[in-house]
């Protein structure tokens, strides 16, 4: 990971490779003008305050994402300067954005792969920009390297030019002896190296990542933090009657498992819930993906991955807040074992379902774990799942939706999400979808009408939530695993999406301010 320092030292005498600083797109007062962000000054006196003219003469125009190399001036001790873009300028007396301090951040320090040390002086008005900065370097400068031959040897030229990740960042306007400014750096620390975690789980093969294997990783997780573990197996799931999760798991040579993870706080008040589908490798089973569909598919552990590093990040943080996370891991596979459509599984709530196609596995899984975390009486469930392609279909590829069974829930999930700078747009739950999924032999179906399939899933799902408990649920499919290119501080691969909505919602809960 990245390390990062708080520095009120003066970027001219900073021993680094590059001064990172920020430019913006003037105000409409002044359109077309480029300006120069606060953070960069000491930066632009020594071009004589003409450092926006050099830029814009360079092809800069300050839009978000823009990357800019120019030659430091004479008298730094940093060969380098990088000016990234940050879109708009803020209105009058306006800081910029969290998000966008956060994407400048990240592209730079993925432009500066290979790098020892950078110096970012970019605008930090408030300990939040502090935070926001710090984010965007440490999930900006990830990469995945464990498999390529430049992991294993470091003179080897392999990946993306052999280059490791920005080695160290030092934050300039950021007060070392500041408690508020060190309490965010720290909070961005720990949130960014689990939400990193968890894109590292997401990315790797699933011949290294099966049920067993992720539950391992968990275990390890737990003792480190102080966190309690239980792992249910197949014999205990099977006495225990979770006919979901054995069900999807019954194809594969690797048994399912559901891991429980449990961080409790002495001062808690609250009890929060999280839910993650972890199917380690997704075949659709007998009701197989066709060519183009599965290559992907070892992403489809994605919730069980932010719910795990959501748990982890909770208990780093020592929030005053119980925070009890379920994993359901299985993978599905076709196999002369597997659960074929047609055939009636019994859940761990008692309820039968119908299995008309074994790709609609997501759902099953996530109904014995949510039926069992509403066991424990939390105040809120939150389960989180790559879960339809209708949800991509209707959201892209950016944004997650939500849906629960309490609007004020529902918009606390969404502003939680906003406020972290994770894309998401609130769903509804029509009643008129339910009929679709009634069954003929058994109390529901895993199927129902095509149209609206993302919502159908949802009030699948909320048929397995225990009555009176509030519950929200998160189709992470479309932003779970970029395909294209990178952008911002999101990497090619796995994302880590809601791992910090999660976080938030238990900070949020653990201030008294849930919803």
């Amino acid at each position: 990971m990245t390390a990062l320092t708080l520095s009120t030292a003066a970027a001219p005498g900073l021993r680094a490779d590059a001064i990172v600083i920020g430019v913006a797109k003037g105000s409409s007062s002044r359109s077309g003008d480029l300006v120069v962000a606060p953070g960069a000054e000491a930066v632009d006196k020594a071009y004589d305050g003409r450092l926006a003219g050099v830029l814009e003469t360079l092809g800069a125009t300050g839009a978000e994402g823009e990357v800019t190399k120019l030659p430091a001036p004479a008298g730094f001790k940093a060969p380098l300067v990088l000016a990234v873009g940050l879109g708009g300028e803020p209105e009058k007396d306006a800081s910029y954005d969290a998000e966008a301090l956060r994407k400048a951040a990240g592209v730079a320090a993925r432009t500066l792969a290979g790098a020892k040390k950078a110096a970012f002086a970019l605008p930090l008005a408030d300990p939040a920009d502090v935070g926001a900065v710090a984010e965007g370097v440490v999930l900006g400068a990830y990469s995945f390297d464990t498999y390529k031959e430049s992991a294993r040897d470091p003179k080897a030229k392999n990946g993306k030019n052999g280059k490791a990740p920005l080695a160290e960042a030092v934050l300039l306007g950021g007060k070392p002896r500041d408690a508020a400014h060190k309490a965010a750096l720290a909070r961005a620390t720990a949130v960014s190296e689990e939400l990193n975690r968890a894109r590292d789980l997401i990315n790797m093969p699933p011949n290294d990542l099966d049920p067993q294997a992720f539950a391992a990783i968990a275990q390890a997780a737990a003792k480190e933090h102080g966190i309690k573990v239980q792992v249910l197996d197949e014999k205990a799931l099977a006495k225990g009657g979770y006919g979901g999760i054995l069900g999807v798991g019954s194809g594969s040579a690797s048994a399912p498992r559901l891991v429980k993870l449990s961080y409790t706080s002495s001062k808690a008040k609250k009890h929060l819930a999280f839910v993650g589908k972890g199917i380690t490798y997704d075949s659709g089973g007998i009701s197989l993906k066709p060519a183009g569909h599965n290559e992907t598919m070892k992403c489809d552990m994605s919730g069980a991955a932010a719910v795990f590093a959501a748990v982890v990040a909770a208990a780093r943080l020592g929030l005053e807040v119980n925070v009890t996370g379920w994993l359901a891991l299985a993978e599905n596979m076709p196999s002369g074992s597997a659960t074929r459509p047609g055939d009636v599984l019994r859940m761990y709530s008692g309820k039968t379902v119908e299995v008309l196609n074994t790709d609609a596995e997501g759902r099953l899984v996530l109904a014995d774990a949510l039926w069992a975390a509403s066991q424990e009486k939390p105040d809120a469930v939150v389960d989180v799942a790559t879960l339809t392609g209708a949800m991509m279909l209707a959201l892209g590829n950016r944004t997650f939706g939500i849906m629960a069974n309490d609007d004020a829930f529902r918009s606390t999930v969404f502003e939680a999400a906003e406020e972290v700078g994770e894309p998401a747009w609130p769903m509804p739950l029509p009643e008129h979808l339910r009929k679709g999924m009634d069954s003929p032999v058994a109390d529901i179906a895993n199927m129902g009408e095509r149209m609206g399939g993302g919502l159908v899933a949802g009030l699948f799902l909320r048929e397995f939530v225990g009555e009176g408990i509030t519950w929200a649920h998160l189709d992470i499919a479309g932003p779970a695993f970029n395909e294209g290119g990178p952008f911002g501080y999101t990497p090619k691969g796995g994302t880590g999406t809601a791992v910090r909505t999660l976080v938030r919602l238990a900070e949020l809960t653990a201030a008294g301010d849930l919803g």
